[in-house]
């Protein structure tokens, strides 16, 4: 039998996550939360921009959906609600998020809320995503064929100007002067959830860490940064870098650097390699360099368009664990925890 989801959100992530559940045969959508109060009462196939309705109203009522009985939950809002969550895994259903959670240890008490829940239910929580998550079980898979491994290090490195959304890099510390009293220690907080990854990827590798910290950088713009929605003017933090590592004694064994800049006229000027570097020094040493690109018969006349890819892929990795997730013992799991979650259903017959 197929099983049963109900997706949370239909945002930029969450209309990818239902166009996957709803054509996949081992999936079936049930319901659909609706955030917004214009969505609901709206076929969700038609709020998904999808050619034909699905037949599924997208509903703010949460006990209706949560009495649908789901087997999983796809949550895909920006940031983890820790009620949301708590609420819809004491009702028993399993969830996948993409929405900054990995193991939760960047939520202090509300990871132990999110677990007594879990135990409640019987349910489980993971968290993934592209980065963290994905790139996180592929640097882990890439030190699998080392016989000494020294150190992890992933970065990732984008010009972000294109990417249009303030409620994401605000948190981060952009827009902020740079001179601003509260300015260190925001690209930490923002960017938390990487921390929580480097707790992972150590898990993975069987290392007990003695510290994660976060070193940060912030660079700013010489000239106003104009987007659709918001403007970075001059003198205010237009590149954000951010350094996590996680430490045995002195000597950082993984480390998660992210790099993002907006705009050609930073101060200073950061010189980046888009897309993820993934290097595991050790026997043998190996480097990764990981692009993404359209497929040969992919249409694109704007940059919104190419942003599909973005999203295409930080929903995949969600919406291929719910059969692992559905199966697993109660608890919050990550990749340490299940088998390797397996893209079976996306090969296009004919």
């Amino acid at each position: 039998m197929a099983l049963r989801v109900v997706q949370w959100t239909t945002g930029n992530v969450g209309k990818r996550a239902v166009r996957a559940v709803a054509s996949h045969p081992d999936l079936e959508l049930v319901g659909c939360y609706a955030w917004s109060p214009d969505k609901v009462g709206a076929d969700v196939g038609e709020l998904c921009g999808l050619d034909d309705a699905l037949g599924v109203t997208a509903t703010n009522d949460v006990e209706a959906l949560l009495a649908l009985k789901p087997d999983c939950v796809v949550y895909t809002p920006m940031w983890p609600d820790t009620d949301e969550l708590v609420r819809i895994l004491s009702a028993g259903a399993n969830v996948v998020s993409t929405a900054a959670f990995i193991n939760g240890r960047g939520l202090g008490v509300g990871r132990d809320r999110i677990a007594e829940a879990c135990a409640a239910g019987g349910s489980t929580m993971f968290g993934t995503g592209i980065s963290p998550g994905f790139i996180d079980l592929l640097g882990i898979a890439t030190a699998s064929i080392c016989d000494r491994i020294d150190k992890i290090t992933i970065n990732e490195a984008s010009d972000t100007t294109l990417y249009d959304s303030p409620d994401t890099e605000r948190p981060a510390g952009f827009g902020r002067p740079i001179d601003d009293p509260e300015l260190p220690g925001m690209a930490a907080a923002g960017t938390a959830v990487f921390g929580e990854a480097v707790a992972m990827v150590a898990d993975a590798i069987g290392v007990e860490l003695d510290d994660i910290v976060c070193e940060a950088e912030y660079a700013q713009t010489t000239e106003d940064v104009v987007m659709d929605s918001w403007t970075i003017p001059a003198g205010h933090v237009a590149g954000v870098a951010a350094s996590w590592q996680g430490k045995v004694g002195d000597r950082t064994v993984v480390e998660l650097n992210v790099r993002w800049k907006k705009g050609a006229t930073l101060e200073p000027n950061w010189a980046i390699e888009e897309g993820h570097v993934i290097q595991v020094d050790g026997m043998p040493t190996v480097r990764v360099k990981v692009d993404y690109l359209p497929p040969p018969d992919f249409q694109a006349t704007t940059f919104a368009d190419f942003m599909v890819i973005g999203m295409v892929m930080t929903a995949m990795p969600a919406v291929n664990a719910i059969p692992y997730v559905v199966a697993a013992p109660p608890g919050i799991v990550t990749y340490t925890d299940l088998p390797l979650p397996l893209p079976r259903g996306w090969v296009p017959r004919g």
